[in-house]
């Protein structure tokens, strides 16, 4: 018998499987947390997160990633100022920053004879995908074990200081980072648009009437209900506002100048 799993009996009878109901309800529970314990993630957890991540899907199996372990207290501090004076990248036990990765990517075609890379829209596409995913597995993965985490976008407010920060090399892209530890907090889950806006049957379908407003409706009374933290707003509202007010000018160029979406 090999090892391939799909020769293993266990998972050819459902045996041994994780139940499904329980997956869904792990992945339908996210919040961010941004609030920590004092207690330390042991490496040898951290490590188990970052394989568990490693088995998400790849493009071409190319796996086009890196992930940077922050624990240098200078680091984190300019980092956080740089993404909007955000205190938890600081304070959270762990700080990573996810990276699409294409420098070992070249040196196997180089290896190969087949060139350098020269910055093909595809490629950098793919490596950005194959990150995105490996990174939610680590989250899922997180939170699985009772940790609790967020996602830090603001990085790319300033991507040449994390460069600088971190060392990163040419053709290796910082996309966003990640805090964990143990929760202090319990936010409350943020409600999702309904599934008749997310899920379309064969054709894209525009938004039936009065769908998105009755989404910001659901929206405001979450808004309206978070304590201290109550404001007046809205799907809508939030959105434009973060869309709009990110347009961060200056990414195309970066992303260009180390190797990135060139052509």
């Amino acid at each position: 018998m090999t090892d391939s799993a799909v020769d293993d009996p266990l998972l050819r009878s459902g045996e041994g499987r994780s139940d499904p109901g329980e997956v869904i309800r792990l992945l339908g529970s996210h919040r961010s947390i941004r609030r920590y314990t004092a207690e330390p993630i042991p490496d040898g957890l951290l490590e188990d997160l970052i394989r568990a991540g490693q088995g998400a899907a790849s493009s071409s199996f190319i796996q086009a990633y890196s992930v940077v372990r922050v624990s240098r207290p200078e680091a984190r501090a300019a980092i956080a100022r740089a993404a909007g004076n955000q205190p938890w990248i600081e304070q959270a036990p762990v700080f990573l920053v996810f990276c699409a990765d294409l420098a070992r990517v070249e040196i196997a075609c180089v290896r190969q004879g087949a060139g350098s890379l020269e910055g093909w829209s595809e490629h950098g596409l793919g490596a950005v995908v194959d990150c995105a995913l490996m990174a939610q597995g680590v989250m899922v993965a997180a939170e699985s074990v009772g940790l609790g985490g967020v996602f830090i976008g603001g990085i790319r407010n300033d991507p040449q200081l994390v460069v600088d920060e971190l060392a990163l090399p040419a053709l290796v892209l910082p996309l966003f980072g990640m805090c964990l530890g143990w929760p202090d907090e319990s936010p409350e889950v943020k409600p999702r648009q309904p599934l008749d806006l997310v899920l379309h049957q064969d054709r894209y379908r525009a938004p039936a009437p009065g769908a998105i407003d009755a989404y910001d409706r659901t929206m405001a009374e979450y808004y309206a209900r978070r304590g201290n933290k109550a404001r007046r707003s809205d799907w809508s509202a939030t959105t434009a506002k973060a869309v709009q007010g990110k347009r961060r000018e200056h990414l195309l160029g970066f992303m260009q100048r180390v190797g990135f979406f060139r052509k």
